[in-house]
């Protein structure tokens, strides 16, 4: 590994902490919904992008955004949503032949599975589900990235 490479992770990471702590903070603390997160984060977003703009133009300062670096390819768009779908499809056939009590090993794996999923639910509070799942969202969108990047090159 790079001497980059560590300084890049330790920053994702550091970064990551820091939102999920908001994350967390917001809909525990606050006992606010995460669509008043999500709100909340686009309007800061929106307002900072905005004061930045009004200062560059006061500062005749141009800055260059080339919207084509922020496109992925048509490939890379489609294996995503190939791989969405069938991800969706093949959860959804799971379920319509444990739904037909044809197969009684998958039923019954279904049913602990969803019962866990209950527990766990009844257990952990929102704020918590959703910190970690924002970690499992970036750890995936991570792995789609290198994947996306190994791909390409």
């Amino acid at each position: 590994m790079m001497e980059g490479e560590g300084r890049s992770e330790a920053g994702k990471a550091f970064g990551l902490l820091i939102c999920g702590t908001l994350v967390y903070y917001h809909c525990a603390y606050r006992n606010s919904t995460i669509l008043s997160l999500f709100s909340d984060v686009l309007i800061v977003l929106l307002c900072s992008l905005a004061i930045l703009g009004l200062l560059f133009r006061q500062m005749n300062i141009s800055v260059p955004v080339d919207p084509l670096e922020w496109q992925i390819s048509q490939d890379a768009a489609n294996s995503i949503f190939a791989w969405l779908a069938n991800t969706v499809g093949a959860a959804e056939s799971v379920l319509r032949v444990a739904a037909t009590g044809h197969d009684k090993r998958l039923f019954f794996g279904v049913v602990v599975c969803l019962y866990m999923l209950s527990a766990i639910g009844r257990l952990v509070s929102g704020a918590t589900v959703a910190y970690a799942g924002m970690f499992a969202i970036k750890f995936c969108l991570l792995l789609l990235n290198q994947l996306v990047f190994v791909v390409e090159t």
